[in-house]
Order: C-alpha cells, then structure tokens, then sequence
C-alpha cells in the first residue's frame, strides 16, 4: 500500500510539474496565426549559462510554463543554429532574424504579436518572480497603455 501512494504521489508531482512545449519557429508562428495567441521567442546558444539559469529556473517555474501555455506561442530559436527559417515571406538564417531583432547577447526573449509583429525585446536573464509580470504586462495588452515601470508600481511590486 505504502509503494502505491509513493508511486501515485510521484505521478502526480511529474504531472503538475510540466515542462513548456517549446515550438520550432516556422510552426510556432503558423500556430500563433490560427490561435490569435502572441508569440514569446527564447533566442539563446548552445554555450549561454545564462540561457541553461532561464531554462532551468525560470521557464521551468509552474507559474510561468503554465501562464505562458495558456497564453503564448513559445518558440525556442538557436540564434546560431543551422537551417534557415521564414520570417515576413523570406528564408533567413536564425542569426540574420536575431540582429535584425535587435538581439546583441543571449539570452534574449522577443515579444510577437499572433501575426509575427514585434512587441518588444527583452535582454538577458530574468528571475521567474519579475518574468510572470512581463508576461503579464505583455499577455494582457497593458504595453499598449503604459510603462513597464507604472505597470509594477500600480501592482505594488518593487523591482
């Protein structure tokens, strides 16, 4: 009995606990298109510790994977990955889309409107705490009325 209750405890841990389901850029863009949902791209390297602390503290926090899957499209873009992806009808490298974003280090995370517009790019990392009020701030259109910083004061959050 003691082996089935740990045994439906740790299935039920595994469960809650879910990782992002992170989309390719092409698809993650035609699913946005379709759902109407905005678009969060994680721009990182293979070599960025900085990138490996976001995956691993913050997107991984269950507050912020189960906001972002309820109202984002996330993409995870290998800023120096092979291949290429469509962007604005061309076929670009991810690199070429990352400096043409703006993206000067790693990691970086782009806002997208559900039509592949740009919203805003956030540089470096963020703790999970401050990160669900920028997914917030951007998720429920308060960018297109105010400041980030008049967004946190009115929610009593002191950066």
């Amino acid at each position: 009995m003691k082996k089935i209750f740990v045994l439906l405890f740790i299935l039920t841990f595994s469960l809650s606990a879910k990782e992002p389901q992170w989309k390719k850029f092409d698809e993650g863009l035609k699913q946005a298109k379709l759902t109407g949902k905005k678009v969060l791209v994680d721009v990182y390297t293979d070599w960025c510790g900085w990138c490996k602390k976001m995956d691993a503290n913050t997107y991984s926090d269950k507050s912020v994977s189960e906001y972002l899957e309820k109202n984002f499209v996330i993409i995870k873009l290998n800023a120096e990955g092979d291949g290429t992806i469509t962007y604005d009808g061309k076929k670009i490298s991810p690199a070429e889309f990352a400096q043409g974003m703006g993206v000067t280090g790693y990691p970086a995370t782009l806002f997208m409107r559900s039509d592949g517009q740009p919203i805003t790019l956030l540089p470096g990392y963020s703790e999970a705490d401050m990160f669900i009020h920028v997914l917030s701030f951007i998720a429920e259109n308060h960018y297109e009325k105010k400041k980030f910083q008049d967004y946190l004061a009115e929610k009593g959050v002191k950066k």
